[in-house]
């Protein structure tokens, strides 16, 4: 069952322990990301608090590049929420490099959250890659709308960069 983004951000659920601790622990995240330091953040993508966890996705995706791939792709399959995972696909998408689309293409076919798989079809698309194809074309039956119409948007984006044999950023911005 898909979770109910008030329930997760909403400050009553939380005490004012675990709000202090949080701000405590954003302001220190905040002097990290400053000095650019990759494996603070690779380890914070497996902390408790899954906001924590969402934030140490995407700066790590800012400030390693390339090298968070294999992190990141690992938070993709394998974080028990459904929004951090939405949030890695997302970012792995952002980069844009060929090495994400195995994490994401797994993530696309197996993935029990549609929110999740539909996340990941529109990353396929803004990466552009031929290699994505497959995985696209078998989202296409996905059991939801969304899923499948994020597939068609992404394999759409393919066949107009096979057509104009270039990407850039026009096609990464209307890929998914």
């Amino acid at each position: 069952m898909e979770r109910n983004l008030q329930t997760i951000i909403n400050p009553c659920k939380f005490s004012k322990f675990a709000l202090a601790n949080r701000l405590d622990l954003l302001m220190e995240m905040e002097q990290h990301f400053d000095n650019k330091d990759e494996e603070y953040f690779k380890n914070l993508v497996n902390h408790e608090d899954l906001i924590i966890r969402t934030r140490a996705v995407c700066i790590l995706a800012d400030i390693s590049g390339e090298r968070a791939i294999e992190s990141i792709g690992q938070v993709l399959l394998n974080d028990s929420d459904p929004l951090v995972r939405h949030e890695a696909a997302f970012s792995l998408g952002q980069l844009g490099f060929k090495s994400g689309i195995e994490p994401l293409s797994k993530a696309v076919l197996n993935d029990p959250s549609f929110f999740v798989r539909h996340e990941a079809a529109v990353a396929l698309g803004v990466i552009g890659s031929e290699e994505a194809r497959k995985t696209l074309e078998r989202a296409l039956n996905d059991e939801s709308e969304e899923v499948r119409e994020s597939a068609m948007i992404a394999l759409a984006n393919l066949d107009y960069i096979s057509h104009v044999k270039r990407t850039n950023k026009f096609t990464t911005l209307t890929g998914g």
